[in-house]
C-alpha cells in the first residue's frame, strides 16, 4: 500500500468505495512520500498530518456507516498560501501576514471538503503571488522536482512541484496571468484554467475587495498529474457560494456537439521566436485529435497580441493603486524590482484611458466568442520557448521582458476570460514543455476531453519522471 500515492484522484476514490484501500491508507502514503521528498523540494509549506488522519478515518467510518459520499471521498489535496483556511494563516508569501489567520474556509476549500477532499497541506507561492516563480522571504524557494536550476513556474509553483512529486493527486492554485498554467508546463503536469467567476471566490482575511479587473481575470483550479482528474475536481469546485455574488450556477458539462469538435489551430509567434520544439509539440497534439475523431484545422485567430497588450496596460494600472503600495510597504527588494520592471514594460492609464481599454476588452471577447462558436476549441503555444530558470525575470530587464513575451497567449487568454488548459507533453532541451487549448466560455468540459485524449496519445509525463527514482 506504500505506492497509493501514485494513484490519481478518480482511482483513489473508486478504490476506497470499493475497500480495495482505506481512506487512511491513501493518506499515510501520501505523508510517507511528502516526507520523504518535500524536505528537498519545499513545495509544501505546512504539512497537517494529524488533521488529515482524523479526516481520513471519519472518511473510513462514514463509507462503514453508509453514509453518502462525495465524488472525492478520501481524495488528498493540497492548497494553495493565498487561499483562507479556517484556523490557518494566509501569509501570501509576506512576511508581515505571517499571522493573518483565516476565520473560515475560502469557498472552494468548502467546496472540496464537501465532495471529500482530504486537506494534506499549504503550498508554497511568490510574495503576493506575483511572479513567474516560486520564492519568498517567508517559506524560502520551491523546487522543480525535474531540475533544481529551473523554475517550478508560479505563482501557484509550489501546488506544480507537490503535483510531480507525488505529494496527492490534487493540487489548488488560481491564475491572472498564467499562475495554474505555468506550474502545469513547468512540472510536466496538467491544469485547466477556469472560465472568469466560474468557481467561487472569497477570503475573510482579505483586507478590501479586489479590483474589478481581478475580479474578472483571477480564477481558482486544479493542478493534476492525470488529466482524467481534472474534471473530477474542478465540477466539485464550481458549487455556487453565496459569498461570491459573481459566481454563475452553470452546469459542469455543457450540451452535445452534433458535429465532430472543429479544432484551430496556430502557431502565430506574437512576434517571438517561437521554439521549434514547441511548434513540434503543437503538431502532435493536432495529430492525437485527429486520431480521435475531432476535425483539426491551422486557421488565423482573433488576435492575441491585442488582449496581451491591454492585460498588461490595464492591470499594471490597477495594480498601481491595489497593489503597490502594500509590496513598497512589506515587500523584499525581489518583489520591488519586479515590479519596478513591470512599470518599466507597461504603460500607466489615466481614467479616461483605463475606462475605455476595460471597455474595449469587451470587443475583444465578443471577437474571440464569434470564432469559437466555429471552432470550440484553439490548440495554442503557451510558453513559447524552453522553460527558463527559476530567477530568469530578475536577472535583467531585458530578461524579464523576454519572458513576458513568450507568455502573449497565457496573459492574453486572461484578459479574454476564457478557460483554457495546459498540458506538458515532452521534454525540450531536457525541460518540461506544453501546448495550451482554449475552449468556449464555460465549456471546461471540452477541454477536459481534449486533454484526456492528447494524454492518452503522449502519456504521462510525470511517469518519466518517477521512473528516474527506480
Amino acid at each position: 500500500m506504500s505506492q497509493l500515492w501514485r494513484l490519481s484522484a478518480r482511482e483513489i476514490a473508486q478504490g476506497i468505495q470499493k475497500k480495495d484501500f482505506s481512506a487512511t491508507e491513501v493518506v499515510e502514503a501520501v505523508l510517507g512520500r511528502i516526507a520523504e521528498k518535500n524536505p528537498e523540494l519545499n513545495a509544501i509549506t505546512v504539512e497537517f498530518p494529524e488533521q488529515a488522519l482524523v479526516a481520513a478515518a471519519e472518511a473510513d467510518a462514514a463509507l462503514a456507516d453508509g453514509s453518502p459520499l462525495g465524488p472525492l471521498h478520501g481524495v488528498p489535496v493540497t492548497i494553495k498560501e493565498n487561499t483562507d483556511v479556517a484556523g490557518q494563516a494566509t501569509p501570501n508569501g509576506v512576511p508581515a501576514f505571517a499571522d493573518l489567520i483565516a476565520s473560515e474556509d475560502a469557498p472552494l476549500v468548502r467546496n472540496l471538503r464537501h465532495a471529500g477532499a482530504i486537506i494534506v497541506g499549504r503550498t508554497n507561492v511568490p510574495e503576493f503571488s506575483m511572479r513567474g516563480t516560486t520564492v519568498n522571504p517567508l517559506r524560502g524557494r520551491t523546487y522543480n522536482p525535474w531540475d533544481e536550476d529551473a523554475s517550478p513556474g508560479g505563482s501557484s509553483g509550489g501546488g506544480g512541484s507537490a503535483a510531480a512529486a507525488g505529494f496527492g493527486p490534487l493540487h489548488h492554485g488560481n491564475d491572472i496571468g498564467g499562475s495554474l498554467r505555468y506550474p502545469a508546463l513547468a512540472n510536466g503536469i496538467t491544469t485547466v484554467k477556469p472560465t472568469s467567476n466560474r468557481v467561487p471566490v472569497f477570503n475573510s482575511t482579505a483586507q478590501a475587495e479586489r479590483g474589478p479587473l481581478s475580479q474578472v481575470m483571477s480564477v481558482q483550479g486544479i493542478m493534476a498529474r492525470d488529466a482524467s482528474d481534472l474534471s473530477l475536481a474542478t465540477e466539485a469546485m464550481i458549487r455556487p457560494d453565496a459569498r461570491d455574488p459573481l459566481c454563475p450556477p452553470i452546469p459542469w458539462r455543457g450540451p452535445s456537439f452534433s458535429e465532430p469538435i472543429s479544432v484551430a489551430v496556430t502557431k502565430d509567434p506574437c512576434g517571438y521566436p517561437i521554439h521549434d520544439g514547441i511548434l513540434e509539440l503543437i503538431d502532435r497534439a493536432a495529430e492525437a485529435l485527429v486520431d480521435a475523431g475531432y476535425r483539426v484545422v491551422e486557421v488565423e485567430t482573433p488576435s492575441i497580441q491585442e488582449p496581451f497588450r491591454d492585460w498588461f496596460r490595464t492591470l499594471t494600472t490597477e495594480m498601481n493603486t491595489a497593489l503597490k503600495p502594500q509590496v513598497d510597504e512589506y515587500g523584499s527588494d525581489d518583489i520591488k524590482t519586479t515590479f519596478e520592471y513591470f512599470f518599466q514594460m507597461g504603460e500607466l492609464l489615466d481614467l479616461d484611458g483605463f475606462i475605455q481599454g476595460s471597455g474595449d476588452r469587451t470587443r475583444m471577447m465578443r471577437d474571440w466568442n464569434l470564432f469559437l462558436v466555429e471552432h470550440p476549441l484553439v490548440i495554442t503555444p503557451f510558453y513559447m520557448n524552453r522553460l527558463y530558470d527559476w530567477d530568469y525575470d530578475l536577472q535583467s530587464f531585458d530578461a524579464c521582458k523576454d519572458f513576458l513575451e513568450a507568455s502573449a497567449y497565457s496573459m492574453g487568454i486572461n484578459y479574454l476570460g476564457l478557460p483554457a488548459g495546459v498540458i506538458a507533453m515532452d521534454l525540450v532541451e531536457d525541460r518540461p514543455a506544453a501546448v495550451q487549448i482554449v475552449g468556449q466560455r464555460y465549456r471546461e468540459d471540452t477541454i477536459c476531453d481534449a486533454l484526456e485524449v492528447i494524454q492518452g496519445h503522449c502519456g504521462r509525463l510525470t511517469d518519466q519522471l518517477w521512473a528516474r527514482e527506480e
